[in-house]
């Protein structure tokens, strides 16, 4: 990773199929193609989870991140809220590489 940050390995790419995403304790990650996005799991407004219902981060669409207690929604590529109670606010990103033989990197201090 830049700058010097200890990596941590958080999953291999195929634990998360393609155009979803999948928790991993504090974190989640969204897949699309071989770039995945990761966010700290915590909803701007009031700090919940945004996985009320284990696991489901996307809208049926999988066009948006939902945090299913308020309704707010937030952009994949950025985690930025276009709707809802936190709109303006933005998720907590963290940086992510996917390696060549698809492991997917997160800083070691990465909200575990």
């Amino acid at each position: 990773m830049a700058g010097g940050v200890t990596p941590r390995a958080l999953c291999r790419l195929e634990d998360i199929p393609d155009g979803q995403a999948r928790g991993f304790g504090a974190l989640f990650a969204i897949r699309q193609g071989r770039t995945v996005f990761v966010y700290v799991n915590s909803c701007p407004h009031i700090g919940v989870s945004l996985d009320v219902i284990p696991g489901r981060f996307l809208n049926h669409q999988r066009s948006l991140i939902v945090c299913a207690l308020h309704n707010a929604w937030f952009r994949i590529e950025d985690g930025f809220c276009t709707h809802g109670p936190c709109i303006g606010d933005s998720l907590e990103a963290v940086a992510a590489e996917v390696d060549a033989e698809g492991t997917v990197w997160v800083p070691e201090d990465a909200g575990w």
